[in-house]
């Protein structure tokens, strides 16, 4: 059994994120990259699902600048077996990676394919869903547990009012929740292994994809710095202020 992992390159989740000075986009200058943490968590689950011998390859997958294959380097350290890097200058949206995963999926034809539920820059949470689309296969969004059974996978979801199990049949698409596993640390032989393993590049040009973006943005702004706060002697002053300052009560 095959499981193909996407992956996508962001700013580390533990930088400050700044705002050019045209308000154009973010600034990526010198900063630090890294790969996504809900992508992290669904190559954890992959790899679990081979050493647990569900699964047979893993196959790491980016679409990007040539600079993702620094990310997919670090799925391979972490027991990817191989790795595919699209490669693409355009700022390829959700629509565009979905429809360049799907031309690769026709040519790879995995069981599973394992996303992060949505990325920290974008915070979309619409390719996985898109792919599945694309592809016609059945979905299991926002997966906390995965099971395999009799050839389906028993997924429990995070929905707002609580816990659904689905069962979903084989090929599937996986979108992952913060509580799916705690993803591993790559170890230092395993990072020196990364460096012999296959990571295959082509364009998107090459599968037939037009990965153009169809979205403008606009303008891009830091949200608004939070006002400190201020402490009251009577519930009185309390609601005078919420009614005449704040007026959130009439």
């Amino acid at each position: 059994m095959k499981v193909m992992v996407p992956v996508k390159r962001v700013v580390d989740a533990n930088v400050k994120v700044r705002v050019k000075p045209d308000n154009t986009g973010v600034d990526l200058t010198n900063v630090k990259m890294a790969v996504n943490p809900f992508c992290e968590i669904a190559i954890e689950e992959a790899v679990r699902l081979t050493e647990a011998g569900l699964a047979t390859e893993v196959v790491a997958v980016a679409v990007g600048t040539s600079a993702c294959q620094e990310q997919l380097r670090t799925c391979l350290a972490l027991g990817a077996d191989r790795a595919v890097l699209i490669e693409t200058d355009e700022d390829v949206q959700p629509l565009g990676i979905a429809k360049a995963l799907k031309a690769l999926q026709d040519k790879e034809n995995a069981d599973i394919v394992i996303f992060g539920k949505q990325s920290i820059d974008g915070d979309n949470s619409q390719t996985g869903q898109m792919f599945a689309a694309l592809a016609g296969m059945p979905q299991g969004t926002f997966a906390s547990e995965v099971t395999p059974e009799d050839g389906k996978l028993k997924v429990t979801r995070e929905i707002d009012g609580g816990l659904q199990t689905i069962s979903v049949s084989l090929p599937a698409v996986i979108t992952t929740d913060l509580r799916l596993n705690e993803p591993r640390y790559a170890s230092l032989p395993n990072i020196m292994k990364a460096k012999k393993k296959p990571l295959d590049t082509m364009s998107a040009a090459d599968l037939g994809v037009d990965v153009a973006p169809t979205v403008e943005v606009v303008s891009v702004e830091p949200p608004e710095e939070r006002q400190a706060g201020v402490k009251v002697e009577t519930v009185d002053e309390l609601v005078d202020k919420l009614r005449n300052e704040a007026k959130v009560i009439t």
